[in-house]
């Protein structure tokens, strides 16, 4: 099994690197984020091909990572079709200056593909030793496909109120963006607990480093606390936003300190 992972490794820094040469055409590294949750898919595809024998809930797993993946990098390919570079990578660029295009090989992609790999760990013992169905694994189907909703609908609540005229600098709270800042992340931490829930059974607990790992970047790295820093500064309703709704977790909308303004039609 251990071998297997460490072949999907170079699986994964050979997809990132073919990703990192076609950044040279466009000079915009965005394409990164829709590489992501192809780089898991792949490997899960690898491993259940390498694996001596895959059970039916081997290719079940594989059936729900798969659904994840498209999902994601499909929305996101969208999302950035014909848009510039985003802020996140622009300001990168202007810090390293000409050398960025050589430095994103390791810093973005092969740092991306290393973090995924790592993570990917978890999703191994399903996928390679996988036995017969548990009836932990219902609560996991549950759980997955309640991640897996919450996140599709607020991206696509997202994504509708951004393609409106003079949604520019607004801040949207309402539908799922009501009760949460972040409903997508919170939808994708869902996603990975239960993938987690999903593998316990092989006797694998220390599969949890992949929705720990998750649950970091989500709430301290690469979500939440990236997604939001200065951003008071550039959406200064952002602020009330704030006062209001909770970071991640749902929850009941909050009276503003002074008075509720009523609802903003604003956006993160």
């Amino acid at each position: 099994m251990w071998q297997t992972w460490f072949e999907t490794l170079g699986i994964m820094l050979a997809l990132a690197f073919l990703t990192w040469i076609s950044t040279f055409f466009k000079r915009n590294v965005s394409i990164v984020d829709s590489l992501w949750s192809l780089l898991f898919l792949a490997a899960a595809f690898y491993t259940t091909v390498a694996a001596p024998a895959t059970s039916e809930k081997g290719f079940f797993l594989l059936g729900l990572i798969a659904a994840w993946a498209v999902r994601l990098s499909v929305f996101l390919a969208i999302r950035n079709w014909g848009e510039p570079e985003d802020r996140r990578y622009r300001e990168m660029r202007e810090r390293h200056g000409p050398g960025f295009g050589l430095r994103s090989l390791v810093t973005i992609f092969g740092l991306q593909a290393l973090i995924a790999w790592v993570i990917f760990a978890g999703l191994l013992p399903g996928l390679y030793t996988a036995p017969e169905y548990h009836w932990l694994d219902w609560i996991a189907l549950a759980l997955w496909v309640t991640g897996f909703l919450y996140e599709t609908i607020a991206d696509l609540q997202l994504y509708i109120f951004k393609s409106k005229p003079g949604s520019d600098g607004k801040v949207l709270d309402s539908g799922f963006w009501r009760y949460t800042r972040h409903p997508n992340y919170f939808g994708e931490f869902l996603v990975w607990w239960a993938f987690f829930l999903m593998v316990l059974p092989t006797g694998a607990w220390w599969a949890v480093i992949a929705p720990l790992i998750m649950t970091l970047l989500l709430l301290r790295v690469s979500g939440v606390g990236l997604m939001e820093k200065g951003i008071t500064g550039r959406r200064p309703e952002y602020r009330e936003y704030i006062a209001r709704t909770n970071a991640f977790f749902p929850g009941p909308r909050r009276a503003h300190p002074n008075h509720d303004r009523g609802t903003r039609t604003s956006a993160p």
